[in-house]
């Protein structure tokens, strides 16, 4: 082992090697053989120390036996404390030191890797300091199971080969720095470029997603948001980005959070747990992150379910509004170091802009979307023809519900509008919103009844892209449209019951999530709903939720049908008669007084909309000088219908004396047949008025038809007649 001519051969090839070879692995081994050919040893290891020698990390460990490579071992870029560690001894006393492994063994106990050597044989240790320019920059450690038996000359040919390893280390690290800075860049214009061209949030996403993996190898990665809302709750979260490399594609989403036996579905709950730990930048890997997951349940069930043996947290913003944090998470151990921790915090400033670009865009666009919308239903208001409240007639009911509107306007209350089909719900939404704090805000109307079951969702609340087949592109809800202003629900009692709960959500939380999302959004829109139905019944029968009535009958606004206020119905045909008129370019003909006294006669099921569609038709037929009825004898309305019958497709009231419009004679000449089931009903009501409202017993109704009163109920509800009646 003395001889020099080895010696200056094998201080020749590794000076070659040095100068000729860049790649670190290849070098290292080079080094390795080289030594095993002078020196006897099991296991080689370099240790490099910072500048202020206070801390250390592993740069490079090789076992003689092949298979002894597969334990793991820590991260080569994680530094660790000197102080307490066996290397201080190298440190203080930086010279060729021989251990024995048992001793130090007894002075480090909780020193696991000596522990680890013992297991596989190893009793020795060399230890040589590495020095550069003369100063201390690490340590080369030969461990073997047989005593070494080095001379002078050996320990001398020892010194040189580490001044050369370290000479060979320095260059490695220069290297990997110029390698690390290089991606560096070309991740920052890589990504840049994504930004600029990119303007799509799951797009966006996957390119910085992918650009990061070719650098730092991950399983998972996500940008996750908490956000702070004085003005509501206080605090909701958003996941913008879940991205994985699980399963065959590349990127499929990994929704942890909507795991259905996951205990941790709850966002908030899972930001609470990780409150602290998000809070830093930070590493965390096998035993570390093994503790991490004792501690947390989120990162238990990450561990648990999903492998997940190491995790890189990088936040990117900490502001008093909101909270954003970039998480990478990877199956193996040592899939993270420090280096990978520095390279992702150098992209922050860029993801972060990226983040307040697309959150910006994203804005826009909605806002842009919300204002076409909003142009929309201002222009559908613009083209109406109609007075100031959009409320014709001076009837006393009708000067009551003016009051009622008067009541309510300036509230956020909710109103819930009932009455028969074609009495004016929508007038008095429409008048409501005028009169509110609101009316420089849209009135977004929705026809509940209008749509398919499977649709209505999609138009209350939006859907995302994707969402369902056909849905191309991201839509608002009408909900989302009408923030700030308010939303009129028509016929509400038509929703299904899975919706209607949803709905209760949004009255009680002003919370809802687009169709295929899992982002919470709120809304301050004021809801107005209008029914046809009888919701007490609609309960009673199952078919709608007691709370969403609770919720929706805060105010209640019942609109009496047409046929109760015989006096609006003048100036209902003098506002149609102008209007329609100007609409259809036709002059404004005269109404013939036995034409009027039959309109005032009539009863009117189909109400107010009825007598503009009876106006409008006549309107368009008409010829001569008189506004012209007959062409609607073969099956238009009736207009000359007995007087004494009041006809009610919700309610019936009995007078004991007949009503007003009894003293109104019908003229034969203009009373076309009625259909049998018109004249059924009829009768029904004639013997209903005659026994005050009574159905059984010796004076009731089913007596005086002579039909069994069950049989008299089953015809009167098939008919629309309800059997309770109210006596005035």
């Amino acid at each position: 082992m003395t001889d020099t001519s080895p010696d200056d051969t094998l201080l020749l090839h590794l000076n070659e090697a040095i100068a000729t070879i860049r790649d670190k692995e290849t070098l290292f081994q080079v080094i390795t053989n080289k030594l095993r050919l002078i020196f006897p040893f099991d296991m080689i290891g370099i240790h490099v120390f910072d500048k202020e020698l206070l801390n250390k990390r592993l740069f490079l460990r090789s076992y003689a036996a092949a298979e002894d490579k597969d334990c793991e071992v820590p991260s080569q870029a994680t530094f660790t404390p000197i102080a307490g560690s066996p290397v201080e001894q190298l440190v203080h006393d930086p010279h060729i030191q021989y251990i024995k492994l048992q001793e130090y063994v007894a002075q480090y106990p909780d020193f696991e890797p000596f522990q680890r050597l013992l297991r596989r044989g190893i009793r020795y240790m060399t230890s040589v300091p590495l020095r550069q320019g003369g100063k201390l920059t690490g340590g080369l450690i030969l461990a073997a199971a047989r005593r070494p038996a080095f001379s002078p000359a050996d320990e001398k040919l020892l010194e040189k080969i580490a001044s050369l390893v370290a000479v060979a280390v320095a260059n490695s690290l220069a290297f990997e720095e110029i390698a690390r800075r290089e991606q560096e860049r070309s991740l920052q214009l890589n990504i840049t470029n994504a930004l600029l061209s990119i303007k799509q949030r799951e797009p966006l996403f996957r390119a910085v997603a992918e650009e990061l993996g070719r650098v730092v190898p991950f399983e998972y990665f996500g940008i996750r948001v908490q956000r702070y809302d004085p003005g509501q709750k206080g605090r909701f979260f958003e996941a913008f980005a879940e991205l994985s490399r699980v399963g065959s594609a590349p990127f499929e989403t990994l929704a942890l959070d909507r795991e259905q036996d996951s205990p941790l579905s709850d966002k908030e709950a899972t930001f609470q747990q990780l409150d602290e730990l998000l809070k830093m930048p930070g590493v965390y890997a096998g035993a570390d992150f093994y503790a991490l997951a004792v501690r947390y349940p989120r990162l238990r069930y990450a561990y648990e379910h999903h492998g997940t043996r190491a995790m890189l947290v990088a936040p990117i913003w900490q502001r008093p509004e909101s909270r954003v944090v970039l998480t990478l998470s990877a199956n193996d151990p040592a899939a993270f170091t420090l280096d990978n921790l520095t390279t992702v915090q150098t992209l922050v400033p860029q993801i972060a802009l990226a983040l307040e670009n697309l959150f910006a865009f994203e804005q826009i666009e909605e806002l842009k979307a919300q204002v076409e919308q909003e142009r929309t239903y201002l222009m559908d208001e613009i083209n109406t023809d109609r007075p100031a409240d959009g409320l014709i007639g001076n009837s006393p009911a009708l000067q009551q519900i003016r009051q009622r509107i008067a009541q309510v306007a300036g509230t956020d209350a909710t109103v819930l509008i009932s009455g028969e089909t074609g009495t004016g719900k929508e007038v008095v939404a429409r008048a409501l919103h005028q009169a509110s704090p609101r009316r420089a805000r849209a009135l977004v109307k929705i026809n509940c009844a209008a749509l398919p079951a499977q649709l209505i969702e999609s138009e209350l609340f939006g859907h995302e892209k994707g969402a369902f087949t056909g849905a191309i592109e991201r839509r608002i809800g009408k909900f989302e449209l009408a923030d700030g202003g308010t939303i009129f629900l028509d016929e509400v009692g038509e929703l299904p019951l899975d919706l209607q709960a949803k709905l209760l959500r949004v009255l009680q939380e002003k919370e809802f999530e687009r169709l295929g999302g899992n982002r919470v959004l709120t809304t301050d829109a004021r809801v107005l709903a209008a029914t046809n139905r009888v919701l007490e019944d609609e309960v009673r029968a199952g078919r709608f939720r007691a709370d969403l009535y609770y919720r929706l009958n805060v105010f209640p606004i019942y609109l009496v049908p047409l046929r109760e206020r015989p006096q609006d119905i003048t100036p209902l045909v003098q506002h149609y008669l102008a209007t329609l008129s100007k609409r259809f370019a036709r002059p404004a003909r005269p109404i013939r007084p036995a034409d009027m006294a039959a309109l005032l006669a009539y009863s009117w099921p189909g109400n107010i909309r009825e007598l503009e569609h009876v106006l409008e038709q006549a309107i368009i037929v008409s010829q001569g000088a008189w506004l012209e009825f007959g062409g609607f004898a073969a099956g238009g309305p009736l207009l000359a219908l007995p007087p004494s019958i009041a006809v009610a497709e919700t309610s019936l009231i009995i007078s004991p004396t007949p009503p007003a419009a009894a003293s109104l004679a019908s003229n034969a000449d203009f009373a076309p047949l009625k259909t049998l089931r018109q004249q059924e009903r009829d009768h029904i009501l004639t013997a209903l008025h005659r026994t005050g409202g009574r159905v059984s017993g010796a004076q009731g109704a089913a007596a005086l038809l002579d039909i069994n009163p069950k049989t008299l109920e089953a015809r009167m509800k098939k008919l629309g007649i309800r059997r309770t009646v109210t006596v005035e």
